[in-house]
């Protein structure tokens, strides 16, 4: 099944914002979170952004230092 950007796009925007939405509920601030991950806090801004395409062992990692399930990252 052919992808188009905009589907990526949206996958991308629906991840960002469960991480963003995740990681606040946390008390976690864009810099603890990206420290704990070993990230760049810009990086860890432009993947709440969706600008970032993670690969899926990134959405693992990610949600693992959330506490969720990598597919609870997916949902809209």
């Amino acid at each position: 099944m052919p992808h188009s950007g905009r589907v990526t796009s949206e996958l991308q925007k629906i991840v960002g914002r469960r991480l963003r939405e995740q990681r606040q509920a946390l008390g976690l601030s864009q810099e603890a979170m990206a420290e704990r991950l070993g990230y760049h806090r810009t990086f860890l801004g432009s993947v709440e952004r969706g600008e970032r395409n993670l690969t899926l062992a990134s959405v693992e990692q990610l949600a693992a230092s959330l506490d969720m399930a990598p597919l609870d990252l997916l949902k809209d």
